[in-house]
């Protein structure tokens, strides 16, 4: 897609994502739970999506490769080996800052 507002819906119904190493692309994916294959923009921002896609790939929830090794990832990739991502706990963080504020 070249820009779309929401990929609520595309998520939903995928059985594999292939996107740009963007975090919010990532975590989005992630959070609903689809396999992720992430394709790394070298070029950007001092190749800040290499960083984000190596630690995800060490938690064992996404492939990642760039453009020229995508079909060979693809080609040889097991799914069923990625984790799923452990989901977000906002509820602790929240607890902690009423402690640390003295609101609780």
């Amino acid at each position: 897609f070249r820009f779309k507002d929401s990929l609520a819906e595309d998520l939903q119904s995928a059985d594999l994502v292939i996107s740009h190493a963007g975090a919010g692309s990532c975590l989005e994916t992630l959070e609903k739970g689809k396999p992720l294959i992430v394709v790394i923009n070298d070029k950007l921002m001092d190749n800040h999506q290499l960083e984000l896609a190596k630690q995800l790939h060490r938690d064992g929830c996404v492939l990642y490769c760039n453009c020229s090794t995508l079909v060979e990832t693809l080609q040889s990739m097991d799914l069923s080996a990625l984790k799923p991502f452990p989901l977000g706990q906002p509820e602790k963080f929240a607890s902690f800052l009423d402690k640390v504020l003295g609101l609780q």
